[in-house]
């Protein structure tokens, strides 16, 4: 699953970046307000989290204005002023959640959770649920199956699957995957891509008799059906 982190302070920013990836998440990071906003208007995530104090534009006219273009992402509010009208005033604002500094990573981790829980709740269990023709990616459970088959794949592996599978019918080029998979944001001059592909279309196309996944030559990859 994509995140959204908009947080100015490098250290708590790198701190909660290094954790979400480590706990499977995809996470691109703002530190400010107006690049966080544009962002989050531009591009899908499943969840946003913000900081309520932020330079050029602050965290809660940000969820205002997210909330004005119709979007529903789930919020979490991050925010070293943790008084009950602190908080009333920030859940008012559009925000699901919201969490005072200093925090422990374990509970940031578990309102994340309980979040896309909630929000599972609302939408209905298919869209926790990603598939192209018989190939299914289940984001809760972290399992992908092709029939009947159960596919064990490595974080990296499913990362990519997800973030292909999300794309499902549309070019993905080698820079959104080191972008949004690598969180590479230049190029390493490596076959990596290529690599963990091939590694990918071993385990999800061996024993099938059809692909699922087409190399476009000199541009990247599509998912078809």
């Amino acid at each position: 699953m994509r995140l959204l982190l908009i947080e100015d302070d490098p250290e708590v920013s790198a701190f909660i970046s290094k954790g979400m990836k480590e706990a499977g998440y995809t996470i691109d990071t703002a530190f400010d307000g107006k690049n966080g906003l544009f962002l989050a208007t531009t591009e899908d995530y499943d969840l946003m989290i913000v900081d309520r104090m932020l330079p050029e534009l602050d965290g809660l006219t940000i969820i205002k204005t997210i909330r004005g273009t119709g979007k529903t992402t789930p919020v979490l509010i991050l925010s070293a002023l943790g008084e009950v009208d602190d908080r009333v005033k920030g859940l008012r604002s559009g925000g699901d959640d919201y969490l005072v500094k200093p925090f422990a990573f374990a509970e940031l981790l578990a309102r994340v959770e309980v979040l896309f829980r909630r929000q599972d709740h609302v939408q209905g269990v298919q869209e926790t649920r990603l598939k192209a023709g018989d190939l299914e990616l289940d984001l809760l459970s972290r399992k992908v199956i092709r029939g009947d088959r159960e596919i064990e794949l490595q974080a990296r592996e499913f990362k990519l699957l997800e973030y292909m599978l999300r794309n499902k019918g549309r070019l993905v080029t080698r820079t959104m995957l080191l972008e949004h998979v690598w969180d590479y944001h230049f190029d390493p001059q490596t076959n990596v891509i290529d690599v963990h592909v091939s590694r990918l279309r071993g385990k999800i196309e061996k024993g099938f008799d059809s692909k699922i996944v087409r190399t476009v030559r000199g541009a990247g990859y599509i998912i078809d059906e």
